[in-house]
């Protein structure tokens, strides 16, 4: 009896786990079989409530899924039936197109080719438009014209008057040269407005010089390098014409000449590029001036004080060349003839490398820069060739420099050299003049002492 009762205990805590809370609430322990019975029953029927609470809402549910997806179904049969709609639609608007199309083209007929020849013209005119300097004057003409040149629809009349506008514009300001305000970019950094003028459409030009209309940005710059001054000169009178004509240089390539001047090398440039043989070239240049200048001055004093000295014979200066030979002749009055010549030619003889000192160093330096330039042009063709070499003759720029060397040194040796034997010649020249006042002077006082000389012997032979 006992193992049967703990078997229902079993059964029924088993029931209970299954049950829920109510189950649980009157687990207790039963005291007698009836009480067990009873809870038993009790704890049954709640769990009948609970399952048939939950298969309610399950079924409530499952109607509400079946409603749902009968409303998608129907949602996908509309979708596909206006999806068929608008296929067919789609088809019907290609048709309708390809007609239309068919239409408009039999309907242009000939304009579509004058339609082509607007376009491009305004497209040609565009690119002559926005790279002229007239249009620093007048920006912002080609934006109309850009629109006639992407247009798919044939132009308006209001359009082709914009273009024939702009043509005549360009045409007629070619010709004109006028002045107007404009942002001008300097080339330090920031901007000011000046006084520019227009000479039709090759040039600008602003305060002595020259700009550059840049076409990308749609503003005007001073070009880094100007031209020659002699081209400048004339640009300041051009501008300060307030009436009449002047002369002004201008570039019939509208500026492409002069934005090459910026790539062009300037003097210094070139003068560099002839390295050391240059330089040591321009140290004989500079060291022959400087012995040129000292020796035209000193000659300059010596021949000053020996005019002076020819207006005083009687009193000679040692200052001097000539005053030293008349000392001489002082000195020796009373000696014959043959031996005062001897004298006199002795002291010339002494006074010589004086007057003469500097003078062949001058020669000398002439004779050697061109030969320097010359080593110059000897080392810039080694140069080249050992580049031809490494390198081939692909790309001339790599040879540029060494020939530049071979042809600067050599402009440099002859540049040195004329004004050398120029300045050489002048300084031989004076020294010459020196040299023969001296030997005249000589002469004379020889020729005077030995008439003194031969006078008392005539005397007595009589």
């Amino acid at each position: 009896m006992k193992q049967v009762t703990k078997t229902l205990i079993s059964a029924i805590a088993g029931l209970t786990l299954v049950a829920g809370a109510a189950f649980s609430a009157s687990a207790q322990e039963a005291k007698t079989l009836e009480e067990l019975l009873q809870q038993v029953q009790q704890s049954r029927q709640a769990a009948q409530r609970i399952d048939q609470e939950r298969e309610r809402a399950f079924r409530q549910e499952r109607a509400d899924k079946q409603a749902l997806l009968r409303q998608a179904q129907q949602q996908l049969a509309n979708e596909q039936a206006r999806s068929e709609r608008l296929q067919q639609e789609y088809s019907e608007n290609e048709s309708t197109i390809a007609a239309k199309e068919v239409e408009l083209d039999n309907m242009i007929g000939t304009l579509g080719e004058i339609f082509g020849v607007i376009r491009g013209a305004a497209a040609d005119t565009i690119g002559r438009i926005s790279t002229s300097v007239v249009s620093a004057q007048f920006p912002d003409r080609h934006l109309v014209l850009e629109n006639l040149a992407e247009a798919r629809e044939l132009p308006n009349i209001s359009e082709l008057e914009e273009l024939w506008l702009a043509l005549l514009t360009e045409m007629s300001e070619s010709g004109n040269v006028s002045r107007f305000k404009g942002e001008v970019t300097l080339l330090g950094g920031g901007s000011e407005v000046r006084d520019v003028i227009r000479i039709g459409s090759f040039n600008l030009i602003s305060d002595g010089e020259y700009l550059l209309y840049s076409d990308t940005t749609g503003q005007m710059q001073p070009i880094a390098r100007q031209p020659a001054g002699h081209v400048l000169s004339a640009v300041e009178k051009f501008e300060n014409l307030e009436s009449g004509y002047a002369g002004v240089f201008i570039d019939p390539a509208r500026g492409q000449i002069l934005s090459l001047l910026t790539q062009k090398a300037t003097l210094m440039e070139h003068y560099h590029n002839g390295q050391t043989v240059g330089y040591a070239i321009t140290v004989l240049l500079v060291l022959g001036f400087i012995i040129a200048i000292y020796k035209l001055v000193t000659l300059t004093i010596v021949g000053n004080k020996m005019r002076a000295q020819l207006k005083n014979t009687a009193n000679p200066s040692p200052n001097n060349p000539l005053g030293r030979i008349l000392k001489v002749y002082h000195d020796n009055k009373n000696i014959d003839p043959e031996n005062l010549e001897l004298k006199l030619d002795e002291a010339i003889l002494r006074e010589t490398p004086k007057v003469e000192s500097g003078v062949n160093i001058i020669k000398i330096l002439a004779a050697i820069a061109p030969l320097m330039g010359l080593l110059g042009t000897v080392i810039g063709m080694i140069g080249t060739f050992q580049s031809i070499t490494l390198f081939g003759t692909g790309d001339p720029r790599i040879m540029a420099g060494d020939i530049s060397m071979a042809l600067v040194t050599t402009a440099l040796g002859l540049i040195a050299a004329l004004p050398l034997i120029i300045v050489h010649s002048i300084v031989a020249g004076r020294s010459k003049y020196v040299l023969h006042i001296l030997d005249e002077q000589s002469a004379g006082i020889v020729a005077e002492h030995a008439e003194k000389h031969a006078a008392p012997k005539a005397a007595k032979g009589e």
